[in-house]
């Protein structure tokens, strides 16, 4: 009998055994997706330990198949060109700053689970009026079927977190959401100054939306600052780029749980003006890691 009991203790702390996943969302445009060549990768990212993610299939406004993705060990390609179904992941040959930010975080946090939950599309703006072709993220949206990017954003992560055992371990996981890291603002610096004047309002509720949608007020954003190559005939890419830094810069000074990485105005482009080289998406990854991390510890 004392045997059996004991064997009842053990079967009953299985069944209700929980373990701890620190999630980081990675959302944005184009230089949040990635385009760094999974080819260049130092052999110490080709292969991240105990690390997942999560990436919702990306697609236009107004597209009802937006956000549908699957888990799986983090690996190289990541970026753009990577689709999913739901069922089937496929990856790409490319890569953004997810590796070298889940390196650095396994780094800092050597005894927590890590969970990525990306979702980011090339070209997109928050203001509806700069959406063009790419998309937007503005929540008000009423275009085409009422569904946009940040809409995409919520069904990724909906899909994302009705798992509730992340590594398949047969034992049911805690979700600590503990930051977001935001790459964008090209896409708003690509027209007139109205644009890029509202971009700070813009940010703000974006911010403070998505740590609703986690439940947490206080979650840490991470804010990537757009660069500019200078690399067209008037030697400037984003035409209200300077309008967009600043309102970058005064959303992190105004958010005490906000932080931004500047290193990428040192950063080299690939085979377009628009792109980072695949060093600056590896160097972006572990700035953005240490800045949350930062905030975190605080």
């Amino acid at each position: 009998m004392k045997n059996l009991k004991i064997f009842f203790l053990i079967l009953m702390s299985t069944l209700f055994y929980t373990q701890k996943f620190r999630v980081f969302i990675l959302a944005g445009q184009s230089n949040m997706n990635g385009f760094g060549y999974n080819k260049d990768l130092p052999n110490d990212l080709k292969t991240v330990k105990d690390v997942y993610i999560f990436q919702g299939n990306s697609v236009p406004d107004g597209d009802l198949n937006g956000g549908a993705g699957k888990w799986d060990v983090l690996k190289p390609g990541n970026g753009t060109g990577f689709q999913s179904n739901g069922q089937t992941n496929t990856l790409s040959d490319r890569f953004g700053l997810e590796l070298s930010f889940a390196k650095r975080m396994k780094e800092l946090f050597p005894n927590d689970k890590i969970a990525l939950i990306k979702y980011a599309r090339e070209g997109t703006s928050i203001d509806s009026l700069a959406a063009a072709n790419f998309g937007c993220w503005d929540a008000d949206f009423t275009g085409k079927n009422g569904i946009n990017q940040y809409d995409n954003f919520l069904i990724t992560v909906k899909n994302a977190l009705e798992e509730n055992d992340i590594d398949g371990n047969g034992k049911r996981d805690e979700i600590v959401p503990s930051g977001i890291i935001w790459m964008q603002g090209e896409g708003d610096a690509s027209y007139g100054e109205d644009i890029a004047n509202r971009y700070y309002a813009h940010l703000k509720i974006l911010m403070n939306q998505m740590r609703a949608a986690l439940l947490t007020d206080d979650l840490p954003v991470v804010i990537g600052k757009i660069s500019d190559s200078g690399k067209n005939e008037k030697r400037r890419v984003w035409p209200t780029g300077e309008l967009v830094q600043y309102a970058q810069e005064k959303f992190v000074k105004d958010d005490k749980n906000a932080a931004i990485v500047r290193s990428t105005k040192k950063y080299n482009y690939g085979n377009d003006p628009w792109h980072y080289d695949s060093a600056g998406y590896i160097d972006l990854g572990k700035n953005c890691a240490e800045e949350v991390f930062r905030l975190i510890i605080k």
